[in-house]
This record gives structure tokens, sequence and C-alpha cells, in this order.
């Protein structure tokens, strides 16, 4: 099995859940999957989430090799905080975890052109750890632009896009905007839409991330990852 990275269209559009919950599909279909966020900036949360969905029981610095406290991009978190970040200590926890599991998913954080520390950006962690990656969006007005803007991105960066996933898409209140993204993503970007994963409210709780499993699990094409 081929690892992947998620990344976003930006910050908040759902990343962890949508990456734990593909974990989570992927380990009922017998794949044994790690997963695992390089750096994170306001705390253990998402690694944990992430460590629980997938149902493994790896260390969490492993899982997780830079935990920021303060909540801004990780570049400035680590100097506020006088952290070196070593992309080195990435890439060991990243092989070990390889070595452990038949695949891996990894979380990013942000969005492609956040910096991790100084001028070393995530698309450039993506290069480094030469992986394909899934762009989780959201629904409704700035989708189309935002999503596209990061399709190219990608390929200037020369990053291989498997798909997006359109995620908190409210069916009940959908308008125009909502409904037509998809296709004119899928037209302009000439990358597919791997699914459209409805809106689960308390997603990052027991019950609501059960739900959300059952919504990725019917609704994402699994086909076109692994």
């Amino acid at each position: 099995m081929n690892n992947l990275f998620i990344t976003g269209t930006d910050t908040g559009v759902g990343k962890t859940v949508i990456a734990g919950a593909l974990a989570a599909v992927l380990k009922k279909k017998g794949i044994d999957v790690g997963v695992m966020k390089p750096v994170a900036a306001g705390g253990w949360d998402d690694a944990r989430f992430l460590i629980r969905a997938a149902g493994v029981k790896d260390n969490l610095f492993l899982v997780n090799p830079y935990c920021l406290g303060t909540p801004v991009v990780p570049a400035v978190a680590a100097e506020i905080e006088g952290v070196k970040i070593d992309i080195r200590k990435i890439k060991n926890a990243y092989d070990a975890l390889s070595k452990k599991h038949d695949m891996l998913i990894v979380e990013g954080v942000g969005g492609l052109l956040v910096p991790i520390y100084r001028n070393y950006l995530v698309t450039d962690l993506i290069n480094y750890l030469k992986l394909p990656v899934i762009i989780v969006a959201r629904p409704g007005l700035g989708a189309i632009n935002h999503t596209l803007l990061t399709i190219r991105q990608a390929k200037v960066s020369r990053i291989k896009v498997l798909g997006v996933i359109i995620n908190n898409y409210d069916e009940a209140n959908a308008g125009i905007a909502e409904m037509t993204a998809p296709e004119v993503i899928e037209r302009i970007g000439k990358i597919p839409v791997l699914g459209i994963v409805s809106h689960i409210e308390g997603a990052d709780t027991e019950k609501g991330f059960k739900a959300l499993v059952k919504e990725v699990e019917e609704r994402v094409r699994f086909d076109l990852i692994c």
C-alpha cells in the first residue's frame, strides 16, 4: 500500500477527522494503517484523535514528533517557544512508523504553503517524504477558488494529487454554490472529487465519529486512493 498525505485548502476544514475516518475505514478493510501528525501547533489533540481513530498503540511522540503549544503557524510558534525543528527527526519517525504498518496516513498542518520552520513549507515536507496528497475542502462560496489554488500549487510543487474530499456538506441547506462546486473543481482542476462527506455534529466524539466513518465508507472512492 502507498502512504499518503492529507492537506487542506485552509485550516479548520476537517483534515484531522477525515484523516482519522480514512484510517478507520481502511482498517475495516483489513489494512494495517498507521497515522502521523509531523508537526502540530496548539496541543496534542489532533495526534491523540488520530491514534484513537486508527486504533493503533504507537508512541505519541513518534506520531507527533513536534507539538508546539502556540496556536499559530509552526514556524512562528517554534520561534516563540525557542524550538528548533529538525526535519531529520520527522523523517526518522516517519520511517519507523512506515516499517510498523502497511500504510501510513500523514496529516499536515494548515494548507500547502504553511511554513514549518523559517522558509521550509508543507510542500517541502511532502516532497521530502515523496507522498501523494488528498485535499480536504469545505463546501460553499470560496470552495472552487481555494481548491483550485491548492491544486495549482501542488502541481507547481510537483506533488501528485489523488483527489479532493469535500467535507461538512449540509445537503438540506445546500445552495447553488455547494451543488455546483464539485463539478467545476473536477472540470477545471482535472482532479477527481473522491467524495462529498456530510456535516456530522460532534465528529470528534465517539458517537459522531462512528457516523463519520460510515459516511466516509459509503461516499468516498477508495478505489482511487489505494
